[in-house]
């Protein structure tokens, strides 16, 4: 992948992480709505697909996120918040 790709990607897993946490502050004030519960459970299984998947291409999305990685390759970059749309 390129880096348009790796902006691509994380530009997505943004996406979903903000659609993970609204209806995770829905379901704070809305306990029982199990269609809301179980979009929220979908958002959460696609943005862990999403994350997972930006790892194994370009590496951890958190400095403390070492994943089990043979090589120390945080360093390299860009660092996900100095990437620029």
């Amino acid at each position: 992948m390129d880096c348009q790709q790796q902006m691509m990607l994380f530009k997505k897993i943004q996406e979903m992480q903000f659609v993970a946490i609204e209806l995770h502050l829905y379901l704070d004030t809305h306990p029982c709505d199990q269609d809301a519960l179980n979009d929220y459970n979908c958002a959460v299984e696609m943005l862990n697909k999403l994350m997972s998947e930006y790892e194994e291409e370009f590496g951890s999305l958190l400095a403390h996120g070492f994943h089990g990685r043979k090589e120390w390759n945080w360093i390299e970059g860009p660092w996900p918040w100095e990437m620029s749309y």
